[in-house]
């Protein structure tokens, strides 16, 4: 292995929380964890039971009311990752959630009005990152700490899905506003959904909206817009069949995208049709960050019991990269192909450091109801 490759690899196992691995390659391996889930604080919003203000018509606006219910959460068959099981009920109490992802128009207004820098815009801080790396792991040079995120780039020919360097790198001037390199830009793109945005990045600006990120279970709910045993969010038709239903990569896995469903890459939001709650793009385009810490076991916590309103364990693991928290994230994105990583499943669970950011990072957020 050349020198440039273990470079690579170094910065890409270390420095990203081996993003790779965990939201893209959709690995497993099998351990115990070194102490049960513990549970965190659900964060808060103004309650909207009603639009009866203008205050409350402004707060909700763009966004849909989920309703009530109890569904069945995890894995409806044996394509499910372990980490999906055991499927157990869930109880959800009512919220309002954004019809579409966050696009670049309305972050550029959070940024305009806050002057917020995002994670991407950053120079890493080593002695912050370091902290979450396995002791004595060596600083890498200056330069690979200098503001950067991942890009993807197709590979020329046909190549082995178990080696993820041929087709990411890391890229630096990429942030949400230049989100191909230094020289792209996001004119003419209000409507695409805002990218390379970390699980911080998502944070700050629910806190600057008054509202929040939503919870693991909270995004299932609304993913499966009221069906029931349905493998995705319009139902149990794969896209091999019905490519139109949401945009991720048609073709050969990752270099072709034969695009059947009319986008190489990102889509502008609300181009395929809404599931049965009116969201659109819940499958497919990007992956949406959610507010838990991911536990691998998590779901075991609940066999044979009903989950009420759950908000994910107090801390993370992953038994892939213990020395990593990581926060949950779903939908999948224009990247996930039925061969590699079907991520737009409505139960598949995917995670990474909340200070990761990608060119297929987003998020959507919600406002409580009751």
């Amino acid at each position: 292995m050349n020198f440039n490759k273990i470079l690579f690899l170094f910065v890409s196992l270390f420095f990203y929380g081996f993003l790779f691995n965990s939201l893209i390659n959709c690995s497993e391996k099998t351990k115990r964890p070194k102490s049960s889930p513990k549970f965190q604080i659900k964060e808060k919003t103004r309650v909207v039971s009603g639009v009866e203000s203008i205050e409350d018509s402004i707060l909700v606006s763009g966004m849909v009311l989920i309703p009530s219910g109890i569904f069945e959460m995890g894995a409806v068959n044996s394509n499910g990752f372990s980490d999906e099981f055991p499927k157990h009920k869930v109880k959800i109490n009512s919220f309002w959630m954004d019809i579409s992802e966050v696009t670049n128009a309305e972050f550029k207004k959070f940024v305009d009005e806050t002057g917020y820098i995002t994670t991407a815009e950053k120079k890493v801080d080593w002695h912050e990152m370091k902290k979450d790396l396995p002791p004595g792991t060596t600083k890498p040079h200056d330069s690979l700490l200098a503001p950067s995120s991942l890009l993807f780039y197709y590979t020329s020919f046909p190549v082995e899905l178990n080696d993820y360097s041929q087709w990411w790198r890391f890229t630096k001037g990429v942030n949400w506003k230049n989100p191909w390199g230094p020289n792209s830009s996001i004119e003419g793109k209000d409507d695409f959904p805002v990218v390379h945005i970390s699980w911080n990045d998502a944070r700050e600006y629910c806190k600057w909206a008054g509202k929040r990120l939503p919870t693991e279970a909270e995004w299932e709910y609304a993913s499966r817009g009221g069906l029931e045993r349905s493998v995705y969010s319009w139902g149990n038709s794969p896209l091999s069949i019905i490519s139109s239903k949401a945009n991720t990569w048609n073709g050969s896995f990752p270099n072709k995208n034969s695009m059947e469903d009319n986008f190489e890459f990102l889509a502008p939001v609300k181009k395929f049709p809404p599931n049965g709650y009116g969201l659109y793009d819940i499958s497919g385009n990007v992956w949406e960050w959610c507010s838990d810490w991911y536990d691998y076991n998590y779901y075991k916590l609940f066999e044979n019991k009903t989950a009420d309103n759950p908000i994910g364990p107090q801390t993370s693991y992953d038994p892939n990269e213990p020395y990593l928290a990581k926060k949950v994230m779903r939908g999948g994105s224009f990247l996930c192909h039925e061969s590699y990583c079907s991520g737009y499943r409505s139960s598949m669970r995917m995670k990474t450091t909340p200070d990761t950011s990608s060119i297929h990072a987003g998020f959507r957020t919600v406002v409580d109801a009751m």
